[in-house]
């Protein structure tokens, strides 16, 4: 009976007005990341394209989480982590379906850039990261577009919490 209940509660928030407009905003931001990873895999020919003094253009696998962090060649490790990340991404669906409008919008930031890294991991066994920012020879995690959105969702919930706790 518990069950039902349960599922009834996320129903009804799944097909809430509001929800139609995240839901939206998380698929939009989804093809983003979409268009310019196959942007960057269909003209890329393995060379650095150099954008400017701070930014190229480097075609990299990641085969582990954000910015390579715990990459490995263990096909069971990758998978490991590919399990995990999916049952982030529910969890945090789940949180936003049950949090207020401006947790939601940094909720979507999050899901959106998971899907589209989670994406690739299921399709290309790794996920392409293109974008490296660098100053001189001192270059930060080569990262994609998703990065950028997860990123923002994460500092935006940092800030929050930091501003809830001042207040």
């Amino acid at each position: 009976m518990n069950f039902n209940h349960s599922f009834q509660k996320i129903k009804n928030h799944l097909f809430k007005k509001e929800n139609i407009f995240y839901f939206s905003m998380i698929i939009i931001i989804f093809f983003l990341d979409r268009f310019s990873k196959l942007q960057i895999l269909n003209q890329f020919n393995n060379n650095t394209v150099y954008i400017n003094d701070f930014i190229n253009f480097d075609l990299i696998w990641n085969t582990g989480i954000g910015f390579g962090l715990l990459s490995s060649n263990s096909i069971l490790f990758y998978n490991l982590i590919s399990i995990i990340i999916g049952l982030v991404v529910l969890i945090l669906i789940y949180i936003f379906l049950i949090s207020n409008k401006y947790e939601k919008f940094i909720y979507t930031l999050i899901i959106g850039g998971a899907l589209g890294n989670f994406y690739d991991r299921l399709n290309y066994q790794a996920v392409p990261d293109f974008i490296d920012i660098h100053y001189k020879n001192y270059h930060w995690f080569t990262f994609n577009c998703a990065d950028i959105f997860i990123s923002l969702g994460i500092i935006l919930i940092l800030l929050k919490e930091i501003f809830k706790k001042n207040v």
